[in-house]
């Protein structure tokens, strides 16, 4: 008797997504049918919710409210630039990971004072670069905030050392 795989139908999105919905057979994201977004720009693509992000977010923010805090999300989790931009218009932070992340932070305008910089391996030059970070895109900078990142988790004594030392050459280079 030879194996037959049961065949299961997919997971239904709208049972776990806010904001995805069938209507009449056809799958729907908000108010934008799939089928447009697949003619538009081919299959296969992701298909994010802005409403479902920024009600997330708002939940966020709002649960934590009576608190001082500073929500980051977390760069390597999804580092789609139109996510990025949306989640900075929302006003938040970011962990970083990589010279690359920042980089991509940088590019849309992100200030330096909602940036961390996380993770294991921090290389010379990108500990250069967070300590020198500043924005090149459009951003509601605050007067008078140096270059640089708001801060490092530093995850080893060997890190600190590098950071000391690549944060006092910059001191002395004035």
């Amino acid at each position: 008797m030879a194996f037959r795989p049961r065949l299961s139908r997919p997971p239904d999105p709208t049972l776990y997504t806010p904001n995805f919905a069938y209507r009449r057979g056809r799958l729907f994201c908000e108010r934008v049918p799939f089928e447009r977004v697949a003619k538009r720009v081919g299959t296969p693509a992701y298909l994010y919710s802005r409403a479902s992000i920024e009600a997330a977010y708002r939940r966020l923010n709002h649960s934590l409210a009576s608190l001082p805090h500073t929500l980051c999300y977390a760069v390597k989790a999804n580092s789609n630039l139109a996510i990025l931009q949306l989640l900075a218009r929302l006003g938040s932070g970011f962990d970083v990971v990589s010279g690359g992340e920042l980089y991509r932070l940088q590019r849309i305008g992100v200030p330096g004072w909602r940036i961390v910089f996380s993770g294991v391996g921090k290389t010379r030059e990108e500990i250069r670069e967070a300590l020198h970070y500043t924005a090149t895109g459009s951003t509601r900078r605050r007067r008078g905030t140096p270059a640089g990142i708001l801060l490092f988790n530093v995850e080893s004594p060997a890190e600190l050392d590098l950071l000391v030392s690549e944060a006092a050459r910059g001191v002395a280079r004035g």
